[in-house]
Parts: structure tokens; sequence; C-alpha cells
């Protein structure tokens, strides 16, 4: 029982591990050299409105740092990966260690997941995800490995083996601490994301170009990151609900007991 049940939290582990460098690359691209940053804050001084005066790159600073100081937000969008192309996300998560989302691994299925706090992490998997996770294994032990787990809530410890690479992620301080550096952003034009007004800077690194959007109305919140990679198809992560509640309530009725099992 023990190997049925270890094969998918092995491969979550390593799914949650590429989400969570993606977005720590995505949210760290401003840590770079300052050089074209003054070239730029020399070209923006003249405009007015939204920043009037400051340049892309302490645009990209001051929404970095105020990102940086939220007790909650909401991540969601799309991130490359080797082996199912585009993984998705859409989490909430807080500083209290409260955890709740969803994420799919392109045509190899999905999970959800609620972390309630710091002790117990709650997960659920489709049919799709378990028979991905468990290729090349005996059909007779994946078709087991379905039957008892497929679209069902289980949950084991996050100080667990299984668990260290999820809570790792749903800890919003050690994500937020990527939120730093220097900047060679340059300002665009305004524009809205999802209906929030917005500025656009843009920055580059080789053949990875990202375009960048902070709020101009409340606090200069980041709102979302398009990254380009080679021409490729641009990946996006969005960012919102900041300082809201994260509902991340345990699953009741019929839930199963990882470490019960193992």
């Amino acid at each position: 029982m023990r190997q049925l049940q270890r094969q998918p939290l092995r491969a979550r582990r390593t799914a949650i591990a590429a989400v969570c460098l993606a977005t720590a690359a995505t949210v760290g691209l401003t840590a770079c050299g300052t050089e074209s940053g003054k070239k730029d804050r020399v070209a923006a001084a003249k405009p007015k409105g939204p920043f009037a005066g400051m340049s892309g790159g302490e645009i990209a600073e001051k929404a970095m740092k105020t990102t940086a100081g939220a007790k909650s937000l909401r991540i969601s969008g799309d991130v490359a990966d080797a082996e199912t192309g585009l993984m998705s996300m859409d989490m909430a998560l807080d500083t209290g260690g409260r955890c709740a989302g969803t994420m799919g691994m392109g045509d190899q299925g999905s999970m959800e997941l609620r972390i309630p706090g710091r002790t117990t992490a709650y997960l659920k998997y489709d049919e799709k995800f378990l028979r991905a996770q468990s290729k090349g294994e005996p059909a007779a032990d994946v078709q087991a490995a379905v039957d008892m787990l497929a679209n069902r809530w289980t949950k084991t410890r996050t100080t667990s083996e299984d668990a260290k690479e999820i809570s790792g992620f749903c800890d919003l301080d050690a994500l937020l601490a990527d939120f730093k550096g220097g900047s060679v952003a340059r300002r665009g034009g305004t524009t809205t994301v999802e209906g929030t007004p917005a500025i656009k800077l843009t920055e580059s690194s080789g053949k990875d170009k990202y375009t960048i959007y902070v709020a101009t109305e409340g606090k200069p919140y980041l709102l979302r990151i398009d990254t380009t990679t080679g021409g490729g198809k641009p990946e996006t992560l969005t960012f919102g609900d900041y300082d809201k509640p994260v509902k991340a309530t345990p699953p009741t009725g019929d839930v199963v007991d990882l470490d019960e099992l193992g």
C-alpha cells in the first residue's frame, strides 16, 4: 500500500519544485544591474501621470517592495515545464501558512490542495494525474492506486518527506523574499489588468523578455508578469487578492490519512 501512495507523491514534489523555481525566477527578474536603469531615469523625468518622474527600474523596485509587504496574495497562470509543456496554477497563500488552490500538469492531470496552517497538507489528485505519474508501474498497482486515491481527499503532515516541497511553496514569507534587487526595466504605456489600471514595464535578459504590470491606483502592487523565451508561447503569472483571507478549510468526510497508510 505504501508503494502505491508514494509514487504520485514523489512526482508531485517534482512538479511543485518546478513551479516554485519558475515563480522565483520570474519574480526575481529585477535582480540585475542598474546601468540601463540610469539611462531610463533621464527619459522618465518628463512623463506625467502615474509614477511621474520615475524610471521603469524605480517603478519595478517600488512594486516589488510593496508586494513583499503583503500578508496574503493569489498567484495564477502558466509556467513552462519540459515534460508537460505549460503547467497551470491558481494558488492563494498567506504569511500564516495557509494555502489553497489547484495545479494542472498539462495533459497529465491536475491536483487540488489545501493547507489550513503549518501542520497538515490536504491533497486530491484526479485519475489522469495518478495514471501519468505511475507510468511504468504494473497495471494492477496503477489501478489500485487510482481506485484508492482518485478524486479523493488525502492528508499528510507538512513536515513529512512527501509534503516538504508543497509546504515550502506555501510559505509566503519565503516566496516574497525573492522580491528584491535592482531593475533595468523600461517604462511603457498604461493599460488595465483584470479591471485594475496599470503601467506596463519591459525588461529582457538574453532571449528572455518580460512585461511587468504594476497597479497605478491604490498600492503599487505587482499585477502580472508575462515572459517570452526565444519567441515561444508567452508564460503569464497574475498576482491579486492582496491581503484577502485565504479559504483553506480542511475537507470533511472521506479523507485518506497517508501517514497511517505508511
